[in-house]
């Protein structure tokens, strides 16, 4: 799929103020979401009304310059001399609204749309490592498109030598609201052309009926299956002390954590300067601290550095309004192997009210170079976090496996 020339990633963000009209300075925030008001009427009232497009209409390439541009590596640099995955997060939800606006693009000078992330579908890796003296290129496209959602596929390569290789391969799903950000907003429908289009489009559909399925048979909505009650139960059995007949007494395995004593938690003041272009925190931004969190607390288990390979099923509930407490909880829910699955929950507290809103759950899978100790639930509530941590995971290499 061709498309236009190259981006360079340091404008994307630019161009997507410039697309809604957003202010560099906060403190003429408000004066631009009032002007925003006034395009409430260029909304399509029905989505036929809305020229369709195909996927080569929303194709865009993004370049990275890390290699020919090396004053880019600090802000990309972590300790061990590699690319800040947490840094990618960022480059993929900005590449991913820009993609939607460019499906949408109307002959309006100002967009009416307020397009946001509303899910991180799945990322898998290719790679474990990232250099940052070689160039990246980010290519990516709408490939479903429902009423109100468009669902992104992304893919990142790496410059070795004259030939791109495969980082990592995205998928996101974004929603369209109102000029206010108030109400979902039609989109223009997706035609596919040609029959590689046509199984992309499929593969849409597909993942979200696999979303569908996967939150009905939540264990928060339905209790496990025979064969998790199961697992459950021989978690239990292990843990009790033979020397007793109590329920009560409880002994560690060997090579083993309580998953009690596997967690870490952070909190972020929600300044300004990590606001998106619609003025609330951008999504980049928490699913950096997320990811930085969960890494830590990977490494903190498994005694040694820990190596991302997918993250999947990231849900924004809520958005996070600047001046917010954000706190953040990572948990190692999962182990297999040399396998990790953590979970980080994400929630805010107005200083004022005091009221708490769950804002995000993050899942992410990382493997470390040696076997990890395994981690045993105590509580039955722990015990689902068990189950769905083996779900994520099962999900997670399925995915890496190449089953749907």
């Amino acid at each position: 799929m061709q498309g236009p020339s190259m981006w360079i990633m340091v404008c994307v963000r630019d161009t997507l103020r410039a697309i809604v009209g957003a202010s560099t300075n906060w403190s003429d925030h408000v004066q631009a979401m009032e002007e925003r008001k006034s395009l409430q009427s260029l909304l399509a009232k029905k989505q036929e009304d809305l020229p369709a497009r195909k996927m080569k209409d929303s194709y865009i390439e993004v370049s990275l310059p890390l290699g020919s541009q090396p004053q880019l590596r600090e802000k990309y640099l972590n300790v061990y001399n590699n690319v800040r995955f947490g840094r990618i997060l960022e480059d993929l939800d900005s590449l991913g609204v820009l993609i939607c606006y460019t499906h949408t693009k109307a002959e309006s000078d100002k967009t009416p749309l307020s397009i946001v992330t509303a899910l991180v579908d799945k990322i898998d890796l290719q790679k474990h490592l990232i250099s940052p003296d070689c160039d990246i290129k980010f290519t990516g496209h709408v490939s479903w498109v429902g009423k109100t959602s468009m669902e992104v596929k992304m893919h990142m390569l790496q410059l070795h030598g004259d030939v791109y290789s495969p980082v990592l391969d995205a998928t996101f799903v974004m929603v369209a609201r109102d000029p206010e950000n108030k109400r979902p907003a039609y989109v223009n429908p997706l035609v596919p052309d040609g029959p590689e289009e046509e199984n992309l489009f499929q593969q849409g559909e597909s993942n979200k009926m696999r979303r569908v399925a996967f939150s009905t048979a939540s264990l928060l909505k339905m209790a496990p299956t025979g064969e998790e009650r199961n697992i459950v139960h021989d978690l239990f059995l292990n843990t009790l002390d033979s020397r007793t007949v109590s329920f009560r007494s409880r002994i560690l395995p060997p090579n083993s954590i309580w998953m009690e004593d596997a967690k870490l938690k952070g909190l972020e003041i929600c300044h300004p300067q990590q606001r998106n272009i619609f003025n609330r925190i951008f999504g980049g931004f928490l699913m950096r601290k997320a990811y930085e969190l969960g890494w830590a607390t990977a490494c903190s288990y498994g005694g040694s550095r820990p190596y991302i390979v997918a993250v999947d099923d990231i849900m924004f509930q809520k958005p996070v309004e600047i001046g917010s407490l954000l706190f953040l909880s990572a948990q190692v829910c999962y182990t297999h192997g040399n396998y990790m699955q953590v979970r980080v929950h994400s929630e805010v507290s107005d200083p004022v009210t005091r009221e708490h809103h769950t804002t995000n759950i993050f899942h992410f899978t990382f493997s470390s170079e040696e076997e990890v100790p395994r981690i045993v639930p105590q509580t039955y509530g722990e015990s689902m976090l068990y189950l769905d941590g083996k779900r994520h995971f099962n999900a997670a290499i399925q995915s890496r496996n190449g089953e749907n």
